[in-house]
Formats: C-alpha cells, sequence, structure tokens
C-alpha cells in the first residue's frame, strides 16, 4: 500500500490515542481551558481564570503553550473605557493551522472528510469501495494522500480518524465485527498506521457522534448524552459525567438486538423481533422491495419515493420511525440522560415526520415529559458521517492537547 509522500504531506502535529477520562480530570489545566474556550467562546485571561477555576499563572502559562502550539490565538484587544492595567486581549480556538482527517466506512461506500478545530467539515468525498477488508484498507491508503492533498490547504494533520458501525474495539483500533460488511478482527488502526503514517484513532460511529456533539453540537455545555445511531446497522453510545462509555472491548451501547422488532422477524443472530431486524436500512429496504413498493431493495429509493407522495412508502418511514421511537423510550426511561441524539435517514430527510417519532416515545416513556426537548435529530445533517470520522481524532486533541507533539516533514 502506498504511504504519504513527504512532499504530498503537511507537517503533523503526532496526537496520542485517545483512552477517555472524566473531562474534570483529563487533559488537566490545558484540556480544561481549551474545552472552555470551545464551549464558551473567545475570552480574555482574566474571565479563563473564573471559568476554569485556575490560578492566574496557570491560565497565563498554559495560553502560552496552546498558542505555541498553533491551538489559540489572541484576538485585537477589547475595545473599552480607559482603565489601569492591562488592555484584555481575548483568545480563541485557532481553526488555522491544524485540521484532522477522517474516514467513515459505510456498507457500500466510503466518506473522506477534512475537518477544522471547530467542528466545522471544509472538503468531503464519497467514494465507493470493494467491501472486503483489505481491499478497502488498501484503497484508504492509495487515495487518502491526493484528498489531502487537495484539501488540507498547507495545515498539518493532527490524525486520521477511521469510523464505522458494528463492534469496534477503540482501545485496539479493531473492528471486531461488522455483520453487514463482514468484517470480523480487522486491525485498522495497525494496517493505516503503517500505510500512513498519521496517528490512526478507531472508534464506532454511534460513540464518534456522542463526541462530536458534546463537543460541538447539541450536547456542548451537558454531561449526559445517549446517541443512537439507526443506519444499516443500529448502535447507541452513552455519555456519563461528560466521557462516553466504552465498557469491557468497547462493548457498551450495543442495542442492535433488543426485543423491539415484529414476532417472527429473523435476525442473523439466531434469534427474531431484534430492532436491527426491524429498522436496519437493508431490513426495511428488502421488506419495501417484496412488497413491491420499491423496485429494488434499496433505502435510497424508499427515501425517493417518499418524496414524491407515494402514500405506502411514506407508511413505512412513518412505522420505522415509531419503532425507533420505542428504543428511545427505552433508552430515556434505563438512563435518564438530559439528551438523547438520533441519527436516522428519515429524520434527517424529512424533519415533518418527526412528531411520529415524539408520539412514540410519549406513549411508551414514563420519564420523558417533553421529547421534542429531550430528543432531536443530529446537530450535522449531510455532513453527519464527515464529523463522525474527524471528531475521534479532535476528541483526542481536546482532551490532552499537550500531548500533541509537531514533526517535521522531511
Amino acid at each position: 500500500m502506498t504511504a504519504i509522500s513527504d512532499h504530498a504531506r503537511p507537517p503533523l502535529l503526532v496526537a496520542l490515542p485517545a483512552r477517555p477520562e472524566p473531562l474534570s480530570v483529563e487533559g488537566g489545566g490545558p484540556g480544561a481551558l481549551l474545552r472552555t474556550l470551545l464551549r464558551d467562546g473567545p475570552a480574555a485571561r482574566t474571565e479563563l481564570v473564573a471559568r476554569t477555576r485556575l490560578s492566574p499563572a496557570a491560565v497565563s502559562r498554559h495560553t502560552a503553550e496552546l498558542i505555541g502550539l498553533g491551538l489559540l490565538r489572541e484576538l485585537p484587544p477589547r475595545v473599552s473605557p480607559p482603565r489601569a492595567g492591562r488592555p484584555q486581549v481575548p483568545v480563541a480556538i485557532d481553526p488555522g493551522h491544524h485540521v484532522a482527517c477522517g474516514v467513515h466506512i459505510a456498507l457500500e461506500h466510503m466518506t473522506f472528510a477534512v475537518v477544522d478545530l471547530l467542528g466545522r467539515v471544509t472538503a468531503q468525498q464519497r467514494l465507493p469501495h470493494p467491501g472486503g477488508p483489505r481491499q478497502v484498507l488498501e484503497e484508504i491508503g492509495r487515495l487518502l494522500p491526493g484528498f489531502l492533498g487537495r484539501h488540507a490547504a498547507g495545515r498539518s494533520v493532527l490524525g486520521l480518524g477511521v469510523v464505522t458501525g458494528g463492534w469496534v474495539d477503540a482501545e485496539q483500533g479493531t473492528v471486531i465485527e461488522h455483520a453487514p460488511l463482514g468484517w470480523r478482527n480487522v486491525p485498522v488502526r495497525r494496517v493505516l498506521g503503517a500505510t500512513t503514517r498519521l496517528p490512526v484513532h478507531v472508534d464506532g460511529h454511534a460513540r464518534a457522534l456522542a463526541h462530536a456533539e458534546l463537543l460541538f453540537g447539541a450536547g456542548a455545555g451537558r454531561s449526559d448524552l445517549v446517541q443512537l445511531f439507526v443506519g444499516n446497522v443500529v448502535d447507541a453510545a452513552i455519555a456519563a459525567g461528560g466521557s462516553v462509555l466504552r465498557g469491557r472491548r468497547s462493548g457498551a451501547g450495543d442495542v442492535a438486538h433488543l426485543p423491539l422488532g415484529h414476532i417472527g422477524q429473523a435476525c442473523g443472530c439466531g434469534r427474531t423481533g431484534c430492532l436491527q431486524t426491524a429498522v436496519s436500512e437493508l431490513a426495511v429496504a428488502e421488506r419495501a422491495f417484496d412488497s413491491g413498493t420499491i423496485p429494488a431493495p434499496d433505502f435510497a429509493l424508499l427515501l425517493d419515493r417518499a418524496r414524491q407522495g407515494h402514500h405506502e412508502a411514506l407508511r413505512v418511514l412513518r412505522e420505522r420511525l415509531r419503532t425507533v421511537g420505542r428504543a428511545a423510550a427505552l433508552l430515556l426511561d434505563v438512563l435518564n440522560p438530559e439528551l438523547l441524539v438520533v441519527v436516522e435517514r428519515t429524520a434527517l430527510t424529512f424533519p415533518e415526520l418527526l412528531p411520529d417519532l415524539y408520539e412514540e416515545i410519549a406513549a411508551q416513556s414514563h420519564l420523558c415529559v417533553d421529547p421534542e426537548r429531550s430528543v432531536v435529530p443530529s446537530s450535522f445533517g449531510p455532513h453527519v458521517l464527515a464529523v463522525a470520522a474527524g471528531s475521534v481524532v479532535l476528541d483526542a486533541v481536546y482532551r490532552r492537547p499537550m500531548e500533541l507533539r509537531t514533526a517535521r516533514s522531511a
């Protein structure tokens, strides 16, 4: 596989693999300061002392360190009435020096992305892939240099985030199982680390999106959140105390086989009535094809029919949303989070159908009294997969910024 050549790759900041800990501790003063500025926006050093509860000397020292790493910048002094002392000079996140690269691997395609420090997607490209793990990873290694050469725009690349569905061991950087792709025990980090010479962060897309929501989206400033992802696979992620729970071998959040589907619908796990069999895009498209609603088992065709006002297509999508609502109600009652975020293409494409989701949650949940406030669609719209891929790198940056080390290109 082809590595990124020195002349094609911008200078790198090397980030160590992420090991999430409580936000109040992890990263120490520099991490707390950086996350405060991300959450609250530009602030003068005196304001940061109050917000972070760090000493003035610590704020001054950490600010200088983060400016030196290119993560912060000083803004022009604030205009204010004359007073004693130095003028108030705000500092802010600097999105101009560094970017994260991300790759999301879906069933039939992959999405390449460049994401800046503010979580903004500055470039993305969707490409078909061959399906097999060796071929997919080879294709990423072959195509990534050109993509970064075109879109990194001279900024250093903080790392490569690779996300996908199924069971992903983030600590080992391995896809343990992705049933629709047929992947088992694929050492993604080891292979792409050797190919790209970038720090590689690997995670499941539900956890990646939970990180993104906490950093840049509806979860910013919150400590508890549940992310429910419904695509070709069904996953969930749970954030408590500002950190996303992983569980043993990163197995937390496996909701695909909750018995919330229809009795009699066989699942690949050997049981019947599993949530994934009821609501995955693959399963829904197959049933819509079998009933004659669409001419091929393709979920995009079902969405197209619904856009045209096809009654049966809309009914299928509304039924899917209601089943998702039952899963959301269960998660709300068991975990009682501040917020539950749903990623599901019907909700993103047809927001007018969201009342079906909310009505089902209200009917099924004992704790959620106002679903429209407690349950929201993804903050990232059409960029959701791109943001997910970049966020696993950015989460490491915002947690432990002082573990970044500059590396010169030859």
